[in-house]
């Protein structure tokens, strides 16, 4: 493993910032966070073809949200830091220390020497800088790195290679965000380019891999970068990539994914359910699990709608979820039924189980007292107008359709009308700024609460059109304190505001399977549970 120096913090600002947690992972076959480094001596060359089963119509990391994109993409660029998955520590990459200001205002980031990308650039602070003042205007889709940079007040470049960060409000999630894919450095000519561009024609990164072809629903080609030798103090393989090439294929149906995977046709898939499991189980393939950090899948709601307006409707809708029985049916083994709006695996969890049961009487109970009378079709009714709403949804996961499908049939019971309605990938960023939705499936990941924030704070992008309230106050509070004890309290505080508000119904964990081919080693999770390949080989 290559050895760096110790990061320089603050003693209380580190505390304040790392917030380590223990993330609970389990595999099936393979131990720990990914498949292993045995079957022999590990050997470079090599094609891995990877199905996954859907595109998000961009291949720029930092406007990227989607599990089987990001798989492909992560491996384009580095990050100034990384996250260890079993630990929640963050340790060097680009960045080999770091000081952080006693109030947790200002990160100073010290980088390695001698970092290119692969247009042959190198990487400075002024290349930081340019990737950090661009970020607020990527858009519809950069929320997830806009949100993390919010409250910046300035990128200033030290010296050639030490650059600083400085925010108008204490921020103790930003050295986590430095982990995340959203927040991959790109060359300076890459984060000058406009959103669009980036999108379509891809970035320049310096990471252990370079993007070769992108053929839109199609696949996505990485080939190996010569020379790479900066990567994550995490990983076990000096310099560059074992494999010499990457090929993402875009495969939607999960019967077709896990048939191509046993017919040896390709060598991983994403998103194996439940009901390709027991066939994939034993001969040539191991599935591998870990449950994503972040907030879980739930009904988002458009708490703007009139309907919506109203608590008891969606507290109601929250009562006649059964989550363990969309779990148990729908899922993957060992998916877990949510008990917060945050996955168990997030630092600062609270455990709310008792505040999410499944209770059809008491939604019956609040329908009533909100004026919706059973109707003759077994729909509500009120004023002349039925109880429906329809819920937006993406085919990015196997699992999306057969779980909603479910609670249509669960709220149903108690006399509310829900109608599916799919829209592509690239759709659902734009329609959600929109505010032309009555609910969204929905679920983001990320190993730190922050996450919250980013997702209903009404200061930022507010997808889901809450209300401002003492939500606002907890969720900027937890951002600003450096006091983790502090933080904790006002991260639990959030979560019991938006589970006993119901502005957003909490459904199950997401759990990340993929199935990968026995001759496949050293394919691991990252702390986000998305997929890492520098150490991986085939043989």
């Amino acid at each position: 493993m290559t050895a760096h120096p110790v990061p320089r913090t603050t003693r209380r600002a580190a505390t304040a910032a790392l917030l380590t947690t223990s993330f609970l992972l389990t595999a099936c076959g393979s131990g720990g966070s990914g498949s292993d480094s045995g079957g022999g001596q590990a050997r470079s060359g090599g094609t891995l073809t990877f199905a996954v089963g859907s595109d998000a119509g961009c291949v720029d990391p930092q406007q990227v949200a989607s599990n089987d994109t990001i798989y492909s993409v992560r491996q384009i660029v580095d990050s100034l830091t990384d996250q260890d998955p079993r630990t929640g520590r963050i340790v060097p990459w680009l960045a080999k220390s770091w000081d952080i200001g006693a109030d947790a205002t200002t990160f100073t980031f010290h980088l390695r020497s001698g970092v290119t990308f692969s247009d042959g650039s190198r990487l400075t602070a002024q290349v930081v800088k340019d990737n950090f003042d661009a970020v607020p205007k990527l858009g519809a889709l950069g929320t997830l790195a806009e949100g993390y940079l919010s409250g910046v007040k300035n990128t200033t470049v030290v010296d050639p290679l030490t650059v600083k960060v400085t925010f108008r409000q204490p921020n103790a999630q930003f050295l986590q965000a430095t982990s995340t894919h959203s927040l991959g450095i790109e060359s300076s000519a890459s984060a000058k380019r406009s959103p669009q561009q980036k999108c379509s024609q891809g970035v320049v990164g310096s990471g252990p891999f370079v993007l070769k072809q992108y053929v839109q629903n199609q696949s996505i080609t990485l080939a190996k970068r010569t020379g790479y030798a900066w990567g994550s103090s995490l990983w076990h393989k000096s310099g560059e990539a074992y494999l010499d090439k990457v090929v993402f294929k875009v495969v939607p149906e999960a019967g077709v994914r896990a048939g191509s995977l046993q017919s040896g046709q390709v060598d991983a898939i994403s998103s194996v359910g439940k009901a390709n499991e027991a066939s994939l189980k034993g001969g040539q393939v191991t599935l591998q699990r870990r449950a994503n950090p972040g907030v879980v899948f739930g009904l988002a709601f458009n708490n703007s709608r009139p309907v919506l307006k109203d608590a008891r409707v969606r507290q109601a809708i929250g009562f006649a979820i059964d989550r363990k029985q969309i779990a148990d049916t729908v899922f993957p083994t060992g998916t877990r039924p949510a008990t917060s709006v945050l996955a168990h695996t997030t630092p600062d969890y609270a455990d709310l189980s008792s505040d999410l049961t499944t209770d059809a009487a008491k939604a019956k109970s609040l329908l009533d007292a909100a004026g919706w009378k059973a109707g003759s079709d077994g729909i509500r009714t009120k004023d002349g107008r039925k109880l429906s709403l329809t819920v937006d949804w993406i085919p990015n996961s196997a699992t999306n359709q057969p779980a909603l499908e479910l609670i249509q049939q669960q709220l149903k019971s108690v006399g509310v009308g829900l109608t599916l309605k799919q829209l592509q990938v690239t759709q659902l960023a734009p329609t959600l700024q929109s505010g032309d939705f009555d609910v969204a499936w929905s679920n983001i990941t990320r190993a730190d609460p922050d996450i919250l924030r980013s997702s209903f704070s009404t200061g930022l992008a507010n997808f889901y059109r809450l209300p401002a309230s003492p939500l606002d106050t907890s969720l900027t509070g937890q951002a600003a304190t450096t006091d983790t004890t502090k933080r904790g309290q006002l991260v639990e505080q959030a979560q019991q505001l938006l589970v006993r508000n119901a502005y957003y119904a909490p459904v199950v964990e997401l759990q990340s399977q993929i199935g990968v081919a026995k001759k496949v080693h050293g394919l691991n999770f990252d702390a986000s549970s998305r997929i890492q390949l520098h150490d991986t080989w085939i043989g």
